[in-house]
């Protein structure tokens, strides 16, 4: 039996879709196409909303057990819980979710919210915006996942409203940003994007011995 690496995302709503998974794709091509080389089956699946993104990635796991089914969600706010298990205590306590039957290497948290992860590579945004794209609203501290989620959505707002791109827009740019942006420059500055991306590696690599 082939291997399967399906990692269930949160985001997305009928009409878009398509076109954010394609966006996550891309920024994980290097993880896709290791996949590939090792004959191992990728899949990216948009779930919507954090609640159905759970309750699929739930489904999955118990149906399929022979396959790495892998959960990623934001965290929505700061992480105040301390050890291996901490991104996992934080989903249980703050959205009573029911994990304790799986396996914690499976479940993954982007940061607050994902715009974080787009935020933490300015040259590629200043890119895509072009002129009138204002870098000094971006935040500037080193770990990016310690900036609350309204901060970042009003940065964002900040650097764009005088584009001609206009004012940042999640449906309508999100998609094709995560295109752009750079895995190592979010690694460097989000270091849950790091430990995902390593997993990732980690577990093609071994996969390609089974």
């Amino acid at each position: 039996m082939t291997l399967e690496i399906k990692i269930f995302v949160e985001g997305g709503s009928t009409g878009n879709m398509q076109e954010l998974r394609q966006g996550f794709d891309a920024l994980l091509d290097s993880q896709k196409q290791a996949a590939r080389k090792h004959r191992v089956l990728w899949r990216l699946a948009m779930r919507g909303s954090r609640q159905q993104t759970y309750e699929a990635f739930i489904h999955a796991t118990a149906h399929h057990a022979n396959q790495i089914i892998v959960l990623l969600v934001d965290a929505e706010e700061r992480i105040t819980y301390q050890g291996n298990k901490a991104h996992v205590t934080h989903l249980e306590q703050r959205d009573k979710w029911k994990l304790s039957a799986v396996c914690p290497d499976r479940v993954h948290l982007m940061v607050q919210t994902m715009e974080t992860w787009l935020v933490a590579d300015i040259d590629a945004l200043r890119r895509y915006y072009g002129q009138g794209f204002n870098s000094s609203a971006l935040p500037q501290r080193q770990n990016l996942e310690e900036e609350p989620k309204q901060a970042i959505y009003a940065a964002l707002t900040r650097a764009t409203q005088q584009t001609q791109k206009g004012e940042y827009a999640k449906i309508k740019h999100a998609s094709q940003l995560l295109g752009k942006i750079r895995p190592d420059r979010i690694a460097a500055r989000c270091p849950r994007f790091a430990l995902l991306t390593q997993w990732l590696d980690k577990t093609i690599a071994q996969a390609s011995n089974l």
